[in-house]
């Protein structure tokens, strides 16, 4: 897979690029990325990749000339006639949440291409014309897209053939199959009186798989119940979660 990360801030991956997952993946070359300088494609001897927005305001917005020959650059073609394995994403507040879900589609891409957005906006006429989709990774402000390229080139590194050692481990994860993960314990078996639970020690691997989807069922009913909705539950799971509602005296 190749991702390609548009930013007028270049000099911030390198480091994370070179560790991690992310470090993995590039090695066994399951992953490339290209970082891309938009200031490279600028015409003005300052380099400038904002102006001020038409109506006035505050703040200032970031021009469409120079993320258009960027685009052109990687030779990624229009929305509408780009090859199924190509995608082109922009960071937005405005775009959709970015899942464990769409990572998985991500994933299997032969070319994501991210355009890191910065300042007040992006013309509108890039989300318009240029990318296929806006997306963001949670309902807060940052500085830039920058961060969140990372989180989504981090999600998808790991998703990559032969990068993480034990693939089992990644389909366990939290929202992987839907559901919050089980929560996980290490020696020493006691701790300050705090013990393991009992069964994790038992060798009873039926009883343990049992008693770790029960966890898991029980942290996301508690914690993230919209995310039951989507799930897939077996009939077991089902009559769990009504047996845990009644517990709680919910219909949550």
């Amino acid at each position: 897979m190749r991702i390609s990360l548009v930013t007028i801030f270049p000099e911030l991956f390198p480091p994370v690029l070179a560790e991690g997952m992310i470090r993995v993946a590039r090695e066994k070359q399951r992953l490339v990325v290209d970082v891309v300088n938009l200031r490279d494609f600028t015409d003005d001897a300052h380099q400038s990749v904002d102006d001020a927005p038409f109506g006035g305001g505050a703040g200032m917005v970031m021009k469409i000339e120079p993320i258009d020959r960027a685009l052109r650059s990687l030779a990624v073609g229009e929305p509408g006639a780009r090859t199924t394995g190509t995608r082109v994403a922009l960071t937005s507040p405005q775009g959709r949440a970015f899942t464990q879900r769409m990572a998985l589609e991500w994933a299997v891409l032969d070319h994501l291409v991210i355009v890191c957005g910065r300042y007040k906006g992006v013309d509108e006429r890039v989300a318009e014309h240029l990318v296929d989709e806006e997306f963001s990774i949670g309902d807060f402000v940052l500085s830039g897209g920058e961060p969140a390229a990372v989180c989504v080139v981090d999600a998808l590194a790991r998703l990559q053939p032969g990068v993480v050692g034990q693939f089992d481990s990644v389909e366990s994860d939290s929202f992987h199959s839907g559901l919050l993960d089980s929560g996980y314990w290490t020696r020493p078996a006691e701790y300050r009186g705090w013990r393991v639970p009992d069964v994790l020690l038992s060798g009873h691997h039926a009883q343990i798989e049992q008693a770790r989807r029960e966890d898991a069922l029980r942290r996301t009913l508690v914690r993230r119940p919209e995310l039951l909705e989507g799930a897939d539950l077996s009939r077991e799971d089902r009559e769990f979660l009504a047996r845990q509602r009644r517990g709680r005296g919910t219909d949550a």
